[in-house]
C-alpha cells in the first residue's frame, strides 16, 4: 500500500463532512480559487483570489527573460512564495500586475476534487490529460469548462499508477468508515482491473480482515482523511508537469539549493548556521583546526580509541597499556584513570547524557563506568574481546559487538527491574563493530567476512545485509540518523545510506590495510569526513563533495582514531601509536602550534604492532 506515514500529520481522525465520491459534482472552472472555494483554507498556502495557471498577456514593454531567466516562471514562483510566506495581498497584486497566475483551471479543479474527495470528477480531469503543451484534450460533459481540460502531466508519467493511488484512497476511507461493502467493490471493480500490483492488491485484501484497531497500523496510516488526501496530492503532484502545477514550496526548495551549494563549494565551512543570502558565502581556511595546540602524553602504550562527550567537556582515550584516562577539555587535566581492566582496551563510547561510559576490552568483558564517582557499575561477560558498544538513545541499556559466532551482538539492560539482562543477542558472525542510529530504529554491524548487516533495533530482525570487496573496521552513523561511513581495509571509506546500503560516495586517499583504522564524522553540521593512517597523517575530506582538502601530520607513526569536539567546532582530536594523543584547534596562532619537529620519534622495538587486537580484529582463527 502507499504509505501514509509523510507530512504533517492533523491531529483529527474523524471523516465528518468529507465526501467519498459516491456523487458526482459539477465543478466549474472558472470559479475554482486554487482547488477550494472562497470560504475554504487552501491545501498549498495559497489565497482565495487565484484561479491559477495560463498567461493572460504578458506585458509588452517587459522582456520575457529575467537576467537570462524565464519571467514567467519566475513570476509565478515569486505568487507560490508570497502566499507560502502569507503575503496573499502582495502575491495578489503581483499577479495582477503581471498578468500570470499561478495554475491552470483544470490543476485547480483537480485539486479541489482530491481535496473533496470527488473521486469520479477528479479522475474524469486525469483521463482528460495529456502527455506535452501540444497534446489535444477530451471534452467532459458533467464540467463547466472555462479553460483547457485535463491535465498536462510531467514526461513519463504513469496515468494508471494515478488511477491506482486515487482509487486506493477511495478504497481506504470507505475500510476507514468500515463501510466493508462499498471497499470490496472499489477493489474487485476498480483497483483490480488496473492490474497493477497484484502483490500490493493482496495487501489491501488482507486490510478487510483486519480488526478495525489494527488495520490504520498495518496500512502505516496516520492522520485524518484531510491529511492523507494532502499526501495523495503531494504524490499525485509529481506526476503533473510543474509548468501548471509548480511543486509545492518551491522558492524554499530553491534557496535551499542556493545555500546547500555555497557550503559544498566552501571547503571549510564548519557552522551550524546556514550561509546569508545576502552575499557569496566563503569560510577562512584559518578558522579550520588545523594546528596542534596540545600533545597528551599520559599514556605509555599505543592510543587507540578516543571520544568526546556529547557536551565536549570532557575526553575519553583508550589503550593498549590496559587503561581509560578521562579528561576535562577546557585544561586537559585528568579526571579519572580506569585502571580495572586486565587486558587491552580497545574502545569508549559516552552514554546519551555523558554521566557513564563503556569500555571494551581484549579480556571479553565490557565494562560501564560512572563519571562522577569513577566506579564501576557494571560488567558483562563475552566469550572473546569486545571489539565494540553502542548507547540506545535513551541510555538505559547498550549494545556490544563481540569476536565470537554464538552471541556476536548482546543487548544489555541498565534498568533496575532486569539489571544486567541480556535482552537480545545475535550470532552467526564474528561482529568487528556495531552502531545505533540515533534515532533508535537501526542497529549496524560490521562483522570480520566483508558483511554488512543493519537489523531492526527494536526487534532485532535483520533488515539487510551487503558484502564488501574487502573487509570493513569501523562504522559510524551521521546525527540525523541517514547515512553511515565505513572503513575497508583496502583504502577506501565509504558513504551509505542507512536504510538502503546505496553507495553515496567514496572517499580515498588513506593508508589502511593491516591495522584497525578508525574514521569519523566532523565539523558543526558534520560537514566533513576525518580518518586516520598508516602513513602517519590525519586526512580530511568535505563530505558533499568527497575532495581531500587536508593532509596533516599526525603522528610519529600510525594513526589509529579521529574525534570531533561535539561542543567546540574548532577542535578535534587525534590517537596514535606513538602514545599520544594530538589536540587540534582553530583558535592557536601559528607561532604556537606544536610544529612537527618538537615531537620525539619513539623507537618502534619499543612497541611492536603484534598485539592481539591487530591478528584476531584483523582475521585471526574462527570462534
Amino acid at each position: 500500500m502507499r504509505p501514509d506515514d509523510r507530512g504533517t500529520h492533523i491531529a483529527s481522525n474523524g471523516f465528518a463532512g468529507i465526501s467519498n465520491g459516491s456523487t458526482t459534482k459539477k465543478v466549474t472552472l472558472s470559479s475554482s480559487i486554487n482547488g477550494h472555494s472562497p470560504s475554504q483554507p487552501t491545501s498549498n498556502g495559497l489565497g482565495p483570489s487565484q484561479s491559477n495557471g495560463s498567461v493572460k498577456s504578458p506585458s509588452p514593454v517587459r522582456s520575457p527573460t529575467y537576467h537570462g531567466h524565464n519571467r514567467e516562471e519566475v513570476t509565478r514562483i515569486l505568487i507560490q512564495g508570497l502566499y507560502d510566506m502569507g503575503y496573499s495581498d502582495a502575491a495578489t497584486s503581483l499577479s495582477r500586475e503581471s498578468h500570470y497566475e499561478l495554475e491552470s483551471p483544470s490543476v485547480a479543479a483537480f485539486r479541489q476534487a482530491i481535496m473533496d474527495g470527488q473521486w469520479t470528477d477528479a479522475e474524469a480531469i486525469l483521463l482528460g490529460s495529456y502527455h506535452g503543451a501540444d497534446g489535444k484534450t477530451s471534452a467532459m460533459s458533467n464540467f463547466v469548462i472555462d479553460g483547457p481540460a485535463g491535465l498536462v502531466l510531467a514526461e513519463g508519467a504513469d496515468k494508471s499508477q494515478m488511477l491506482f493511488w486515487m482509487r486506493e484512497q477511495k478504497f481506504l476511507e470507505y475500510l476507514d468508515q468500515r463501510d466493508l461493502s462499498k471497499a470490496l467493490a472499489v477493489l474487485r471493480q476498480e483497483l483490480t482491473p488496473l492490474n497493477h500490483d497484484i502483490h500490493h492488491l493482496h495487501a489491501l485484501t488482507s486490510l478487510l480482515m483486519c480488526p478495525a484497531e489494527d488495520w490504520r497500523a498495518q496500512a502505516r496510516r496516520n492522520g485524518s482523511i484531510t491529511d492523507s488526501r494532502k499526501r495523495l496530492l503531494q504524490d499525485l503532484t509529481k506526476s503533473i508537469s510543474p509548468s501548471v502545477m509548480i511543486p509545492e514550496h518551491r522558492l524554499a526548495h530553491l534557496l535551499n539549493q542556493v545555500k546547500q551549494s555555497q557550503i559544498n563549494n566552501c571547503l571549510y565551512h564548519n557552522t551550524a548556521s546556514p550561509p546569508s543570502l545576502y552575499a557569496d558565502h566563503m569560510c577562512d581556511r584559518d578558522n579550520f583546526p588545523l594546528r596542534t595546540m596540545l600533545e597528551l602524553d599520559c599514556h605509555t602504550d599505543e592510543v587507540w580509541y578516543l571520544e568526546f562527550s556529547h557536551d565536549g567537556t570532557k575526553l575519553a582515550t583508550a589503550s593498549k597499556d590496559k587503561t581509560v584516562i578521562i579528561y576535562e577539555t577546557e585544561t586537559f587535566t585528568i579526571l579519572h584513570r580506569f585502571q580495572g581492566h586486565e587486558e587491552r582496551v580497545t574502545y569508549v563510547t559516552w552514554s546519551p547524557d555523558d554521566s557513564k561510559l563503556i569500555s571494551c576490552c581484549m579480556d571479553n568483558k565490557a565494562r560501564v563506568w560512572d563519571i562522577s564517582s569513577g566506579a564501576c557499575l557494571v560488567t558483562v561477560d563475552h566469550q572473546t574481546p569486545v571489539s565494540g558498544a553502542s548507547w540506545a538513545p535513551d541510555g538505559l541499556s547498550f549494545v556490544t559487538s563481540a569476536l565470537e559466532k554464538t552471541s556476536s551482538i548482546c543487548q544489555w539492560s541498565l534498568r533496575s527491574s532486569d539489571f544486567r539482562t541480556n535482552l537480545h543477542t545475535r550470532g552467526g558472525f564474528r561482529a568487528q563493530d556495531c552502531a545505533i542510529t540515533p534515532d533508535g530504529q537501526r542497529l549496524v554491524v560490521i562483522d570480520s567476512e566483508k558483511h554488512l548487516h543493519v537489523f531492526n533495533f527494536h526487534t532485532f530482525e535483520k533488515e539487510y545485509s551487503q558484502t564488501f570487496l574487502a573487509k570493513l573496521t569501523c562504522v559510524s552513523v551521521t546525527k540525523d540518523s541517514q547515512n553511515m561511513l565505513v572503513n575497508l581495509s583496502n583504502g577506501e571509506i565509504q558513504l551509505l545510506e542507512v536504510e538502503t546500503g546505496v553507495l553515496i560516495r567514496t572517499f580515498e586517499g588513506q593508508e589502511q590495510g593491516t591495522y584497525i583504522i578508525r574514521s569519523c564524522f566532523g565539523g558543526a553540521a558534520e560537514n566533513f569526513v576525518l580518518s586516520g593512517s598508516e602513513d602517519s597523517m590525519i586526512y580530511v575530506w568535505h563530505k558533499e563533495n568527497g575532495i581531500l582538502i587536508e593532509k596533516l601530520k599526525g603522528h610519529a607513526s600510525c594513526v589509529n582514531a579521529i574525534a570531533w569536539n561535539p561542543g567546540d567546532p574548532g577542535m578535534f582530536a587525534s590517537a596514535g601509536d606513538d602514545r599520544r594523543v594530538r589536540i587540534w584547534s582553530n583558535s592557536v596562532p601559528p607561532s604556537e602550534a606544536v610544529p612537527s619537529s618538537d615531537r620525539r620519534p619513539i623507537s618502534s622495538n619499543s612497541y611492536t604492532r603484534m598485539s592481539a587486537i591487530r591478528s584476531t580484529f584483523m582475521g585471526g582463527s574462527n570462534l
